[in-house]
């Protein structure tokens, strides 16, 4: 279990070394249709499937990716939340990440602060498999403190991005990102997340496109928030007590 100090010492060590990304030499391009008709997550009714297609007819969604694609054949689980994370919420985080990576899981998530730099660096911390959906181009990092941990997983993990290099970063990126995990991914487990958080755009994705959705107890129970009960009378979103739950329901 981390303590405050040992979170606090992760985070000073992370701003230390901001500021020196150096994005990859090698990625690729990969019409999003495709890769989830080659991993078997291609969504069934034409109503879910609006996300893959823009204004432009002649432009199909891509994403841009670099490192091991072949990470998303088999079970993947998305591991999401506010940035401004609790310390119960960062060993929650944390904890999560480790079960699934023993139980050879892939943990994804978007390498923003707090929630998500929990999950992904337990998971690599245990020798689990990531992937990280950024909500900048490959060639850009956000934020800074997190450039290591964002090379660190292009290189011996998957870094994937709806952006082209050189785009233009915008607030209005990160529902795109959050599409895109929500795709990638057999399930989407919210670990702390406020009424008015990104977080939710998440979950609304995952219902339009049937994969799970886990709320974490002490979220689903937090009597100060609504958007939980909006969301579990939903058939396939589910309060999460156990990590057995997600394997059982997605099958791994």
């Amino acid at each position: 279990m981390l303590s405050t100090a040992m979170i606090n010492r992760r985070i000073e060590g992370r701003e230390r070394r901001r500021g020196s990304y150096a994005p990859p030499v090698d990625s690729h391009r990969y019409l999003l249709s495709d890769l989830l008709m080659r991993f078997g997550r291609m969504p069934l009714a034409d109503r879910q499937l609006d996300f893959l297609r823009n204004a432009s007819p002649s432009r199909e969604v891509a994403i841009y990716y670099a490192g091991e694609l072949d990470l998303l054949d088999g079970p993947t689980v998305s591991i999401v939340g506010t940035r401004e994370v609790s310390d119960d919420g960062w060993r929650r985080a944390s904890q999560l990440a480790r079960d699934l990576a023993r139980t050879r899981v892939t943990v994804v998530s978007g390498l923003a602060k707090g929630v998500d730099t929990a999950a992904l660096q337990s998971a690599i911390d245990n020798q689990g498999r990531v992937v990280a959906v950024i909500g900048t181009p490959l060639d850009k990092a956000y934020p800074a403190e997190n450039s290591e941990l964002q090379q660190h997983i292009y290189k011996h993990h998957l870094l994937i991005s709806p952006f082209r290099n050189g785009e233009r970063v915008f607030k209005s990126n990160f529902p795109a990102r959050n599409r895109v995990m929500a795709a990638i991914s057999d399930a989407t487990v919210i670990v702390e997340a406020s009424d008015t958080s990104g977080t939710l755009h998440q979950a609304a994705e995952c219902v339009r496109l049937n994969r799970w959705l886990f709320i974490m107890r002490a979220v689903a129970e937090n009597g100060s928030l609504s958007w939980p009960q909006q969301f579990l009378k939903h058939p396939k979103v589910a309060v999460l007590s156990s990590t057995d739950e997600i394997v059982a329901a997605i099958g791994a």
